[in-house]
């Protein structure tokens, strides 16, 4: 007789086998049966406060294990709660397993509580969307795993209905699919590539989220110092090449104020090698700001260019690294950049991001990047404080601050730290947030306090949505909804079973941090800044 197994389990099996060892959610009694296979898989289930925050710490686990991330959601409600992060998991471009509960089909003619058609919902913000079944149990489960992580990542989902999870099917999956093998240019490709590189005086790479996702950290950084080639990043993509670098030129697309240093620089460029950079994460500004019909320009990418955002004269479709290592050994260095100006570029870009201040918003990232390890995880949200964060918080690593940059959504910060450091207990987490986006997921406080975390919660409190309320002042606009009280956020953190500080100086915040760091649990540091202190700054 030929052994079976419940068809969940040959989800949760598959889950594992691609190294899943944790998913986040809420329960419903849809889902009891999901839940138990991945327990009983080697997956332990976290228990979230929201279905949009666990799909954030299901992110989070992500960065630091480099497998799918797991969101189990209920039929209805709780699978539509997760909308936002998983539509986020989709531009950011994140592994993104769901698994939402569902009524089976039949029961679905006739019964109508919290039934509609999710599948419906979930098809544009995700790469692809299945109904579980019994009879492709394995195939589907198979095929969720390798789409969710081949050519650009992203989310999938799988709705299960009830009495498909139960089901029983073959214990033994069928072969699984190879993975794609990295995919380097054709030689007279290669060779025009490297014609242009050996040739050109005045080279520029611009590095994004493709090459984080694939691993080109080190195919970058030899490219770089092999060639003497300064190094922009996307603001996702920060410390791909270590940011105390001397050709490493910060994450871009975010501040104005950055980007006047940064484009003349890239104007003057005779060679842009765009190395897995994926425009999605950039402002308006950065729209064909070359001609590639007056300069040469190599575009690396996962998938070809459908967005037009720039257009490129050599667009290479394959994997980063490998692009990079086979251009690096083909092409030959020269003397590049000889008026200096990458170190004109990077002093220019420190000058207009000064540290010096004696409070505010530069003064909080500044005396947590002194008092922080360097190798601590930063999580940021979405706001004025990201755009100051993303320019003056070095990353020496990829994912060393992780946000949310294509659909830049608010109440990310707090649960990517959660997530990142569930799986990183000893590593220090430090997670960046305004006060509006603390209070949209205060609650998962009590997750970390649950899951034994003394992360760190640091809070920009200005009583204000202060980007939106600088953008409404710059259009002269009356002052209208942006504005609101200010909070107790450090007895937030006590009543959630943490710790709590407020800060209004750097003395203070360095005490605050040094407690932090000696703390059990985790510790919510409230730093008080005046309204307006952005102005001028991002």
């Amino acid at each position: 007789m030929t052994a079976t197994i419940r068809a969940a389990d040959a989800l949760a099996q598959r889950l594992y086998a691609a190294g899943c060892r944790v998913a986040f959610g809420m329960p419903g009694g849809e889902v009891l049966t999901i839940i138990d296979a991945l327990e009983s898989a080697g997956i332990q289930f976290v228990l979230a406060k929201h279905e949009n925050a666990a799909a954030f710490m299901a992110e989070g686990a992500w960065h630091r294990t480099g497998t799918p991330g797991i969101l189990v959601a209920t039929v209805g409600p709780g699978a539509l709660n997760g909308v936002n992060a998983v539509a986020n998991a989709h531009q950011d471009r994140v592994p993104l397993i769901v698994i939402a509960g569902a009524v089976d089909a039949d029961e679905a003619q006739s019964y109508t509580h919290q039934v509609l058609d999710q599948t419906a919902v979930f098809t544009p913000i995700t790469k692809a969307s299945f109904t579980f079944n019994a009879g492709a149990a394995h195939i589907i489960a198979d095929k969720a795993v390798s789409i969710a992580l081949e050519g650009r990542p992203g989310p999938v989902h799988i709705d299960l209905p009830i009495a498909v999870a139960v089901a029983q099917v073959p214990a033994t999956a069928p072969f699984a699919r190879a993975p794609a093998a990295p995919v380097i240019p054709a030689p007279n490709v290669l060779d025009q590539a490297a014609d242009w590189l050996s040739a050109a005086n005045r080279p520029v790479i611009i590095a994004g989220l493709d090459a984080v996702n694939e691993d080109a950290a080190a195919a970058l950084t030899e490219m770089a110092e092999r060639f003497a080639i300064p190094v922009v990043t996307t603001y996702k993509a920060k410390g791909l090449l270590p940011e105390d670098h001397a050709l490493a030129l910060g994450g871009a697309g975010l501040s104005p104020l950055a980007d006047t240093h940064l484009l003349p620089l890239i104007k003057q460029a005779d060679l842009i090698i765009c190395a897995g950079y994926d425009p999605i994460e950039m402002r308006p500004g950065w729209q064909n700001i070359w001609d590639a019909s007056q300069v040469n320009v190599i575009d690396i990418t996962a998938v070809p260019n459908h967005h037009y955002m720039h257009q490129a004269t050599l667009n290479i479709i394959g994997n980063t690294p490998a692009t990079l290592n086979a251009l690096n050994a083909a092409a030959t260095p020269r003397s590049v950049w000889a008026d200096g100006q990458i170190k004109q570029t990077k002093s220019a870009l420190a000058a207009a991001f000064p540290n010096d201040d004696a409070w505010g918003p530069a003064a909080v990232v500044d005396v947590c990047r002194e008092e922080l390890p360097r190798d601590t995880l930063a999580t940021v949200d979405s706001g004025a404080h990201r755009i100051l964060l993303s320019q003056m918080w070095e990353c020496y690593a990829p994912r060393g601050l992780m946000q949310s940059s294509a659909l830049c959504t608010m109440g990310c910060a707090i649960p990517l730290a959660i997530g990142a450091h569930f799986i990183e207990p000893g590593r220090t987490v430090v997670s960046f947030c305004g006060d509006a986006g603390f209070l949209m997921v205060a609650g998962e406080l009590t997750t970390a306090k649950e899951l034994n975390l003394n992360t760190i919660f640091v809070v920009f409190v200005d009583a204000s949505l202060a980007l939106i309320e600088l953008k409404q002042r710059q259009r002269q606009l009356t002052n209208s909804g942006v504005d609101f009280a200010q909070h107790d956020f450090a007895a937030m953190g006590k009543a959630f079973g943490g710790n709590g500080h407020t800060v209004h100086t750097r003395d203070e915040l360095r005490v605050a941090l040094k407690a932090a760091q000696k703390a059990q649990e985790f510790t919510v540091i409230a730093a008080v800044i005046e309204k307006g202190a952005y102005d001028g700054r991002i």
